[in-house]
């Protein structure tokens, strides 16, 4: 369907419907139908939708396309005719308001709007994928399709230099000229296969590569990284025992190897592989992956009591990186109800709703009837549809703003409604762009008639000869009265964002019945009651919310189509703007005019100039908050990439909400397209509920932080116990059984017990950590190393003498299928007491003191700590043999606890000692560089290619590369002899490239050496030669050269012939034969 240009339709809101005879697809006409009838044009067009359909209504009936809430618009066009035409464009726009459109103000009519009032008549200007909404989704990747379709036609291979008569030309190759010169791209031959080959590299290519969260990147690499070296330290383990033994037995003690103790010396060597493979087990973070997936499950069901409904795990996680958040105005950061927050009565300006008891009754009771009377009776505020809400105002947002002023005075307006109904109403005057006031008179029951008056302030005010003071009695009102107000009461108003709206009266006796029609002389000589100043207020709670944003190294900007001063008003209320600070505050126009260079194309350059400072784009369109979001994210002007997260409700935001790292819908208000978009639906539509979500998502990165400090504590203790243990005593220390339990307890339940811990308020207190911060931390390290070497020591000093200390028998050295001793039993229990008390030191990563800070506030932590206590007393008395334990006595198990609360002891003598001071640690767990790529992801989406295919491509490869550094070797002759005759006479006899290579004089032997071998470094080599334009030729007849090498499939060696007739003993011969 193209544009249609002179097309034109009528709408009407609400039209009847009417059930036709289904047709094809279930609709009420034909494809081929609609078809024919979007290839008419102008009154064709029109004639044939009345012929066929009646009008265009009963073509929308026909199409099934009739909302409730009004006509929706099908597509993009130009109001050409209307009668008093309402528009709902909260769906593009966010904005509430009904926006009024006529041909003259404002014809600009898009899709996906709602027509809400009047009708009119539109041309056509755009659909599908090219009108506004189509727009949209294909930003959203809708129009990923269509747009593969245009590019697969629009493709055609052209050279972009001229061609010379006797070259011949390729469809496989194609040359293009940058900046003078001449740069060449050499495509594989298209065999059948290659063309497919190449089609599918194309395909896989334009898919973009899902990029992986922060988090799992540099869990990745660590968990590789700690992987290899347990398979190292195991592997190392399982030699030593075997040489060891082998030595011991068959060297040392001359042993000879016999046929019937085979049966043992096996034993002994799986003995030796299961000590290897526990190693390994201990050493391999399994619990990895368990703890990233408790701790996100965990903090995506407690942030949907936060008002956060998480669509994307790995959201939660990227917004606790967050650098900036980009928020709409309207119900995220305002309440998106407007409401009277200032008013002038009685010689007094008010800052707050004033108490009714303040004001004397004439002005409260001619203020009720002056609102409740003078306003649309459609206009009413009805109670809450939930507890704890606020109550639903229905009909027009300024007349809902002074109900909602009369119910603050406590006093109500439905009882003054149903004693002056509307069709007792006298006179009516509506409200329209033109008078800007709406007007109505009531008659009185001494046969009087009383007006009431509301409008504009300004237009209002000149209108007005009286005004009521404090005790509710008439004083003059002069011109220079009204002046005084416009500067003390009025201007003070604008300036703090609030629309002012003045409301008046005038009493009519029986006897002076005026002619109603003339409008002038009866809106006239009125009293003034009241000024009121309406906004849409600032939710009391964000301010606080954007000061911890703030205080958090997160930048808040707001994006709104409303007006700039308005917005700037709400930025500063909000705290997004502070007063002396250096920040802007563009329209969307000025914001485009500073980031577009003269062709109009967006400069990555010129936005990085804009958008540090920025704080609030105001009348901003859809594309310009995609624009900004891809901006910042796109960005490199930082240390670190910034981490944007964006707040979004209507159809507009959906490609930002798309492109932003986190997406935030609404959940009230938003559209479907925006919560489709979206990683995060916040249920309430707070701004205080994304400041919860960034405390979650800290949370779960310091979680997982937490339970690497625990793990690796475990890991390089168990790991070094078990191979020190293998390696002197040829046994371990720890047995297999229990080295699993260990695993057990560090894995499982300590994933569990730590990535459940909730988050506090100091969370806020830091930066983000940023993609390039590692998840080992110095302090981290410091305590890692520093309680193993605690461990350590007291195992090692438990193994060698802890015989002689509690008085029993050695366990060292026992034969193979000897009794649990009590000596290794209480090594076990050391160890797991150790590490209990230790989890609870691992609660803190930052070298925090109190370790018990909000450890009961954390339930599941007490639960597990003390469950495994409990299981390691039943494994330890009642274990027995498969657990290779014996009961040990009650001062064994004091001992025991003793050296495990030692371990809180000690973790205050490590929190005391200065991280800074110990310069030799190092950080662990970075996340992947730039240019760094897993095995697993390059051959992610890799599809099988045949062997004899992959060298039939390296061949063509290795020949184009060979002929573009022939190309590259005749640049640089060019060049070369450019140079020596710049300023002389050129000989006559060197017409052509051809003699002029076969010269004795110009000899280019010395270049040969330059060739690189067919490697990868050749593109790198070519490119810098290319960044240099060589000097133009003096030569006119080298176009061969200048306009690049055509080849042919076939005919390879006549058009390198052609190119290339030099001698057999021309250095260029030599330089040819040699590639």
């Amino acid at each position: 369907m193209g544009d249609m240009a002179n097309s034109s339709i009528e709408f009407h809101p609400k039209p009847q419907q009417q059930r036709e005879a289904p047709h094809a697809g279930g609709f009420g006409c034909t494809l081929a139908e609609l078809r024919s009838l979007m290839e008419l044009r102008g009154a064709e067009a029109l004639q044939k939708v009345q012929e066929a359909y009646g009008d265009v209504s009963g073509l929308c009936r026909r199409l099934k396309t009739s909302p409730t809430e009004g006509d929706l618009l099908p597509a993009d066009g130009v109001l050409i005719q209307g009668n008093d035409l309402k528009i709902d464009e909260s769906s593009l726009t966010g904005e509430s308001d009904h926006v009024r459109k006529s041909a003259d103000k404002d014809p600009m009519l898009l899709s996906g709007t709602h027509v809400m009032e009047g009708s009119g008549r539109m041309v056509v200007t755009a659909v599908g994928v090219n009108s506004q909404t189509g727009i949209i989704f294909t930003l959203l990747g809708a129009g990923g399709e269509e747009e593969e379709k245009k590019d697969k036609k629009g493709k055609v291979m052209q050279a972009s230099s001229k061609q010379q008569d006797g070259a011949m030309e390729s469809s496989q190759t194609k040359a293009k000229k940058q900046d003078g010169a001449v740069a060449m791209e050499m495509q594989p031959l298209k065999s059948a296969e290659g063309g497919e080959m190449e089609e599918r590299e194309k395909k896989k290519a334009s898919v973009p590569k899902k990029e992986k969260s922060v988090l799992q990147g540099k869990l990745t690499k660590l968990a590789v990284q700690i992987g290899k070296a347990g398979l190292v330290m195991s592997a190392i383990t399982v030699i030593i025992l075997v040489l060891y033994f082998v030595i011991e037995t068959f060297v040392v003690k001359g042993q000879v190897w016999l046929a019937e103790c085979t049966p043992v010396y096996v034993q002994y060597f799986v003995k030796f592989f299961i000590i290897g493979v526990t190693v390994l087990v201990v050493a391999v973070p399994e619990g990895l992956p368990l703890a990233v997936t408790i701790s996100l499950a965990y903090s995506v069901k407690k942030m949907m009591k936060d008002n956060n409904l998480v669509r994307h795990l790995d959201a939660c996680e990227t917004m606790g990186n967050a650098t900036a958040i980009c928020s709409d105005k309207t119900g995220t950061l305002t309440t998106n109800r407007m409401t009277v927050v200032q008013s002038y009565l009685g010689d007094t300006h008010y800052k707050e709703i004033p108490a009714p008891s303040a004001l004397t009754p004439k002005i409260l009771d001619l203020l009720v009837h002056a609102i409740s009377i003078n306003s649309a009776y459609t206009s009413k505020i009805l109670p809450p549809e939930k507890e704890g809400a606020l109550p639903r105002q229905v009909g027009n947002k300024t007349e809902c703003a002074l109900l909602g002023f009369v119910l603050d005075l406590k006093r109500d307006f439905q009882p003054v409604r149903e004693r002056i109904p509307e069709d007792k109403l006298y006179k009516v005057y509506t409200f329209n762009s033109v008078r800007k006031s709406m007007s109505t008179v009531i008659r009185m029951p001494d046969g009087g008639f009383r007006l009431f008056s509301k409008g504009a302030s300004e237009i209002l005010l000149k209108k007005c000869t009286n005004i009521l003071n404090s005790n509710g009695e008439l004083r003059s009102f002069r011109p220079r009265d009204r002046d005084d107000m416009v500067k003390k009461i009025i201007e003070p108003m604008a300036c703090d964002g609030l629309r002012t709206i003045c409301i008046a009266y005038r009493d009519f006796s029986a006897a002076q019945e005026p002619d109603w029609e003339n409008e002038n002389e009866v809106v006239g000589d009125l009293t003034c009651i009241a000024i009121v100043g309406i906004e849409d207020p600032v939710r009391p709670e964000v301010p606080e919310a954007i000061r911890k944003c703030q205080r958090a190294g997160i930048t808040v900007r707001m994006v709104t189509g409303d007006n700039i001063n308005t917005a700037r008003a709400i930025a500063a209320k909000c705290g997004i703007i502070q007063p002396g600070e250096d920040f802007l505050c563009l329209e969307g126009k000025e914001f485009n005019r500073r980031i577009r260079n003269e062709k109009g194309e967006i400069e990555q350059e010129r936005l990085d100039k804009v958008w540090p400072k920025l704080r609030v784009l105001a009348r901003s369109s859809p594309t310009d908050k995609h624009t900004l979001v891809k901006g910042i994210i796109d960005s490199t002007t930082g240390e670190q990439r910034q981490v944007v997260a964006v707040t979004g409700d209507g159809t507009n935001d959906g490609p930002a909400l798309k492109k932003a790292d986190v997406g935030f819908a609404m959940g009230i208000a938003g559209t479907d397209v925006a919560k489709e978009a979206s990683d995060i639906i916040l249920t309430d539509d707070n701004f205080t509920s994304i400041v919860k979500a960034v405390m979650w998502g800290r949370n779960v990165y310091d979680s997982i932080s937490k339970f690497l400090q625990f793990q690796l504590t475990v890991n390089v203790v168990a790991v070094i116990v078990a191979f020190t243990g293998a390696c002197i005593t040829q046994d371990s220390p720890l047995k297999a059984v229990q080295m699993l339990w260990v695993n057990l307890i560090m894995d499982t339940f300590a994933s569990l017990a730590l990535a459940t811990e909730p988050p506090t308020d100091s969370l806020l207190l830091r930066k983000p950590y940023g993609r390039d911060k590692p998840l080992i931390s110095r302090t981290m390290m410091k305590n890692i190393l520093g309680h193993a070497v605690y461990q350590l020591t007291i195992i090692f000093t438990l193994l060698f003498v802890g015989e002689l200390f509690f008085d029993i028998d050695s366990g060292r050295n026992a034969p193979l299928h000897s009794p649990p001793s009590e000596h290794y039993t209480i090594i076990f229990n050391t160890f797991v007491m150790m590490q209990l008390f230790n989890e609870i030191n691992a609660r803190k990563i930052h070298g925090e003191r109190n370790v018990f800070h909000g450890i009961f506030g954390n339930p599941i932590f007490c639960t597990i700590v003390l469950g495994t206590f409990a299981i390691q007393i039943v494994i330890v008395q009642f274990g027995g043999k498969p657990f290779s334990c014996s009961p040990l006595s009650t001062e064994q198990w004091l001992w025991c606890l003793f050296v495990g609360v030692g371990e809180l002891v000690w973790g205050q003598v490590i929190a005391t000692i200065p991280t800074s001071q110990l310069k030799c640690l190092k950080e662990a767990g970075h996340g992947p560089g730039k240019d760094e790529m897993t095995d697993e992801e390059l051959a992610e989406g890799e599809e099988e290619i045949d062997h004899a295919e992959r060298e039939l491509r390296r061949g063509q490869i290795l020949w184009f590369r060979g002929l573009n550094r022939i190309q590259t070797q005749i640049r640089v002759v060019k060049a070369f002899r450019s140079s020596l005759y710049e300023g002389l006479e050129k000989p006559e006899s060197k017409t052509s490239i051809h003699n002029f290579m076969a010269t004795p004089e110009f000899l280019i032997n010395d270049y040969t050496h330059n060739i690189p071998l067919i490697d990868d470094t050749d593109v790198d080599e070519n490119e810098e030669r290319l960044r240099a334009p060589p000097p133009p030729s003096p030569n006119q007849n080298n176009n061969a050269i200048d306009s690049g090498i055509y080849l042919t499939t076939h005919g390879t060696k006549s058009a390198t012939s052609s190119v290339f007739s030099s001698r057999p003993g021309s250095p260029l011969h030599s330089v040819e034969t040699s590639l």
